[in-house]
């Protein structure tokens, strides 16, 4: 298949890393660099970078019958996990409760629901999602442990 330009750039940008790695010397590096500039296939590409860390530029598979393996994609890490902003926006009124006082209820619900959406998606702020509930809960608790006082003292 035939190669495109950006194709060639990602090529050549393989080639720079590994020269400024050390991976290549002065003249290897020039005679892939023109080759790479020169190149018309993926095929001609690969061949160029498939020994560099970075690895070949992803590539169609070719027919099975030319009894051609193209070398295996290069494996990158997996992005880390995102934070639930439900759980960022409980730790949030978790910690606003002692200024606010009212917002110890949104609190303990987003913490509720932060901890659900955690357990579906796999995203991270568990421990967020579990402050806000403490914050929330410990905050409703006061409130209620001074109400009975008021009531036991009235009595």
């Amino acid at each position: 298949m035939r190669a495109s330009h950006a194709d060639r750039e990602r090529a050549i940008d393989v080639l720079k890393a590994g020269f400024s790695e050390g991976r290549l010397g002065q003249a290897e590096y020039e005679q892939r660099l023109t080759r790479a500039t020169h190149a018309q296939t993926y095929a001609e590409l690969s061949v160029l970078i498939a020994d560099l860390p970075q690895g070949p530029v992803p590539m169609p598979p070719a027919p099975q019958q030319s009894g051609y393996q193209p070398v295996p994609r290069t494996f990158l890490p997996a992005p880390p996990p995102r934070t639930n902003g439900t759980a960022i926006g409980a730790l949030v009124c978790g910690i606003l409760t002692p200024v606010y006082g009212l917002t110890a209820i949104p609190a303990v619900v987003l913490g509720h629901v932060a901890k659900a959406q955690i357990r579906r998606t796999g995203e991270e702020g568990s421990g967020f999602a579990t402050a806000g509930l403490v914050l929330g809960w410990l905050a409703i608790g006061v409130v209620l442990a001074g109400i009975l006082a008021v009531v036991f003292a009235a009595a």
